[in-house]
């Protein structure tokens, strides 16, 4: 029925709400090392990639006949090794967010609760809370998601007006342009929404045109969003000292964590809590939903009576296992998550898929982004040294 049918404007949301999370509160930390202005030149480099490749999901989608997912868009066009390549990456990327958001939402609680609980509790409490809303179709989700992106919202603005004269003008001169290019991984995954696609489509019954403005109005809120937030933690916490951007990568905190040593207002401080957890919050669901969905189709597991709670039991016990044993790991779980996962699954894969159904598939296609086979291949070479890149980084550093 078309009361049913997602709107774009809910579903532009959702795909907001999915890419502003744990990426946006890990951004300025991980990239204070190549300062204010180049890291907006990374953001800018990711976005516009991210945006492609999400209309390449979009595209490939409509090779499928009735509901589509990851792995069966990589089975049609790929084959069985694409299925099972898909697989993985999936799984170890959605795996890896899940662990992050729990981590980072599990510090928030701590916080909130004054220190008084142990660091691995902060995980369990979250997870307890907010686990259940998975449970719920995702049309009542995509609703929900309206009114935390309104808190998101709301106590984003009200961090910016009570904070921006707190920021200096001195430590956003800084610039790095050689470091520049170590933040990629972090980028990835802070404009990494695709998962959410599939979802999204039956959401919005495969209309493609108002998908197609849904994903380039979704993907482009979280760049100017980042913008701001990126202006504002690197002109009030120093990238050196005590309790500053370096120490905080060192402790694995989120960069509202050192920002009550800088700002003599407990209000502004709070607000930076409030939009940490609605910004958590709203990409631990839109994740949740996706790793859901692909494991309900990916298994052919019904989502209802025992299968459901059999999905549910998939989605989160080795992510929360990880997180109570790992309370710290939030910046390394998203670390690992863009180096690879989003870099090859969300990244790669959607260019060979593409590639291969239009040029050797013969499949019928109606691009949804132009450029032809340039364009692809620019952007796996993109990809390919981005990687290149995160292995040198962990394996040679």
């Amino acid at each position: 029925m078309q009361s049913n049918r997602g709107s774009v404007f809910s579903g532009a949301f959702l795909i907001a709400g999915t890419t502003i999370g744990g990426g946006m509160l890990a951004l300025p930390v991980l990239t204070s090392q190549a300062g204010f202005v180049p890291s907006l030149a990374i953001y800018l480099l990711c976005w516009l990639f991210m945006a492609g490749t999400g209309l390449l999901f979009l595209e490939t989608s409509t090779w499928i006949k009735g509901e589509s997912n990851i792995i069966s868009m990589a089975t049609r066009t790929l084959g069985n090794g694409g299925r099972v390549f898909a697989w993985a990456l999936y799984l170890f990327l959605f795996y890896c967010l899940t662990i992050a958001y729990m981590v980072g939402c599990g510090n928030i609680v701590v916080d909130i609760l004054g220190g008084s609980i142990p660091a691995w509790l902060g995980p369990i409490i979250f997870t307890v809370l907010f686990s259940p809303l998975i449970l719920l179709s995702t049309l009542v989700v995509g609703r929900l998601n309206i009114f935390l992106m309104a808190g998101l919202t709301l106590s984003f603005l009200g961090f910016v007006i009570l904070g921006f004269k707190y920021v200096q003008a001195e430590p956003l001169a800084y610039r790095d342009w050689g470091y520049s290019m170590k933040i990629l991984p972090i980028a990835f995954i802070s404009f990494a929404y695709q998962g959410i696609i599939p979802t999204l489509n039956a959401y919005m019954h495969h209309d493609v045109k108002r998908i197609r403005k849904a994903i380039l109005i979704g993907s482009f809120i979280p760049f100017i969003a980042y913008a701001i937030w990126q202006w504002l933690i690197l002109g009030i916490i120093p990238l050196k000292g005590e309790h500053g951007l370096l120490q905080t990568i060192a402790e694995g905190q989120t960069a509202v964590h050192p920002l009550k040593y800088f700002i003599q207002n407990e209000s502004v401080y709070l607000l930076g809590q409030t939009f940490a957890f609605f910004a958590l919050v709203t990409s631990f669901l839109g994740v949740t939903l996706g790793l859901r969905d692909f494991l309900a189709d990916g298994l052919s597991i019904k989502k209802e009576g025992m299968g459901q709670v059999g999905i549910f039991l998939m989605v989160f016990l080795i992510p929360l296992a990880v997180a109570v044993l790992n309370p710290h790991i939030f910046l390394n779980a998203l670390d690992y998550a863009g180096g690879f996962g989003s870099a090859l699954l969300l990244g790669l894969l959607p260019i060979l898929m593409v590639w291969k159904g239009r040029y050797h598939l013969n499949l019928p296609y109606q691009p949804q982004l132009p450029g032809g086979r340039v364009l692809l291949a620019v952007m796996a070479i993109f990809v390919l040294c981005e990687i290149a890149g995160e292995v040198k980084q962990l394996f040679f550093h």
